[in-house]
């Protein structure tokens, strides 16, 4: 189940959660995945990416952040978008979001 998230309430969305999951794409074209906890400036997010992810954001600036819910039931949040790499962070701009949380499943006979 799916609900798609308006950019500008994600200010209040991300508030519900403690960390995200910030997945990157490494050289080899493989998933790089960090937590942290991202702040917000203005419109955009600050990342405290390490070398690696600072590196991958250079190269390929679409990132997704994932925060994870803490009910298994409930609704994790799942944001969309471009970074830029500056000296002292790497600013996330948000495109798309949506809080998603699985399908129940159905009775196995």
């Amino acid at each position: 189940m799916s609900i798609a998230v308006p950019i500008p309430e994600l200010p209040g969305a991300t508030a519900r959660y403690d960390y995200a999951f910030v997945v990157s794409v490494g050289a080899d074209g493989g998933a790089r995945v960090l937590s942290l906890r991202p702040l917000w400036r203005g419109d955009d997010l600050l990342l405290d990416l390490g070398r690696t992810g600072r590196a991958n954001a250079e190269v390929r600036p679409s990132l997704t952040l994932v925060y994870p819910s803490a009910d298994p039931a409930g609704f994790s949040l799942i944001v969309d978008g471009t970074a830029v790499v500056e000296p002292d962070a790497v600013v996330f701009t948000p495109s798309w979001a949506v809080l998603h949380r699985p399908a129940p499943h159905a009775p196995v006979d």
